[in-house]
């Protein structure tokens, strides 16, 4: 199979072997014609102007022969025109005022009746405004075809040649060094392409150019980095899977293991830590499913027109105990009618939990918790913020990745890691988005912005 580069060199030596050979006729047709042209027109006057002062001087066409073959002694007077048409390679044909051949480079055609064509491209020659014959001019190439002149053209013809030749190697060297630098590209991208295909993500290629290949290479590296990055974010999610998904097996294992052996009495104690354990398996499990759905497409929203306030003052009264407990205020702001939106209740309602929640988390007593809503350009916006402890600058960027905790003492309190990138993938399930601001010290603010009912 050939190679990209040897099509693109022989591409670029056939367009160039081709404008050469084009330019090369060209040239030297037009040379040739102009050249032509420039010897008849010179070589045709002078010899009517000889013609005439012939004929003036003799009163007929009697002996003008003589005026055509080749003379070493000076010329007579009327040989005024100064040209070369004594030549050998000369083959002028004379006719006189009756229409009859009276010189020809062919003895036999002499006498013979010129023909109609003949006349009609001949050169008439007058004398006192009165026809006395005519010169017919015979073809520029059987002019020279001889002459010295063809010394000239074939010089000219050389040039062309030369050049076109130079032309063709210069073609065929830009060409090579062109498809060199065109497929070195494309080599190291096939290269790294089949490294990430062994399994060695993250390869980089060089960009060489600002052009389409550069924006090739520029794209392949960043697909190589999020491949990369994907690749050992679903390896980090797939152990924390494992983790969290061991953690409540095993204790359940070893519960119910002591209780099969008699080691453990069944107390309500010993029945209410496994139903616990088993609960967090189950919310594990469901979490995960929820998010599956999410990734594939396939979330069942059953929506519902649903007043903003109606949904704040839900999830209110779902967690005002828990805030009683632990001490934070948990309060409501809501405008003057915020409007409606259309949702699935239930799943909304699991957004503002994981939010309240995490602001629960993250808010020490006496803090507080405002859900607030207001319109928004093109639907409402919702808000949970608190005034607790607040997330870290380097930790935003990944707050609503999966399993990702700012805060490493959560892998030991039960939480999965899944409820915010749940709540995103549930908002933008119904075409929302969430943004998240905080502060270290201050508090953070979690916005949902949903599409406003049709």
């Amino acid at each position: 199979m050939r190679s990209l580069a040897f099509k693109l060199t022989l591409a670029f030596l056939l367009v160039g072997l081709t404008g050469a050979v084009l330019v090369a006729v060209i040239v030297r047709q037009t040379t040739r014609l102009a050249f032509d042209q420039f010897i008849l027109d010179r070589e045709q006057q002078a010899l009517v102007n000889n013609l005439v002062e012939y004929y003036r001087a003799t009163g007929s066409w009697e002996g003008a022969a003589d005026v055509f073959a080749p003379r070493t002694e000076a010329p007579p007077p009327f040989e005024r025109g100064g040209g070369d048409f004594r030549r050998p390679w000369v083959r002028f044909t004379l006719v006189d005022a009756n229409q009859v051949i009276v010189f020809d480079a062919h003895p036999e055609q002499i006498g013979k009746q010129a023909s109609k064509n003949d006349l009609a491209s001949a050169a008439p020659l007058t004398l006192d405004g009165v026809t006395i014959g005519w010169l017919v001019v015979p073809s520029s190439r059987d002019l020279i075809r001889t002459s010295p002149e063809a010394e000239f053209l074939q010089n000219v013809n050389s040039a062309v040649f030369i050049s076109a030749l130079v032309a063709v190697l210069l073609a065929l060297s830009l060409g090579s060094l062109l498809a060199f630098g065109l497929t070195r590209s494309l080599r190291e991208l096939t290269e790294a392409t089949v490294e990430i295909a062994r399994g060695k993500l993250g390869r980089q290629v060089k960009v060489r150019s600002k052009d389409e290949l550069g924006e090739l290479a520029a794209s392949f590296n960043q697909m190589s980095r999020d491949l990369a990055s994907a690749t050992l974010a679903r390896r980090q999610m797939t152990a924390d899977i494992a983790h969290d998904l061991r953690s409540p097996l095993s204790v359940i294992a070893g519960y119910a293991e002591a209780l099969n052996d008699g080691k453990l009495p069944g107390t309500p104690e010993t029945y209410t830590i496994l139903y616990r354990e088993t609960r967090h398996l189950s919310r594990l499990v469901e979490d995960l499913r929820t998010l599956s759905l999410a990734d594939a497409g396939e979330l069942t929203l059953n929506r519902l027109p649903t007043q903003a306030a109606w949904l704040l003052e839900q999830a209110a009264v779902r967690h005002a105990v828990a805030a009683e407990q632990k001490g934070i205020t948990l309060r409501i702001e809501a405008g003057q009618n915020p409007g409606s939106v259309s949702v699935d209740p239930e799943r909304l309602a699991q957004v503002f939990d994981n939010l309240i929640l995490n602001a629960f988390r993250y808010t020490p007593e006496g803090g507080e918790v405002v859900l607030s809503a207001g319109v928004a350009p093109g639907g409402v916006q919702f808000q949970v913020r608190d005034n607790g402890s607040g997330i870290a600058a380097e930790d935003l960027p990944h707050i609503f990745n999966r399993f990702y905790r700012g805060d490493k003492s959560r892998q030991q309190n039960g939480e999965s890691g899944l409820g915010l990138a749940i709540a995103r993938s549930i908002v933008e399930a119904h075409g929302g988005s969430i943004a998240v601001a905080s502060e270290v010290g201050k508090g953070t603010s979690f916005t949902v912005t949903l599409p406003g009912e049709a």
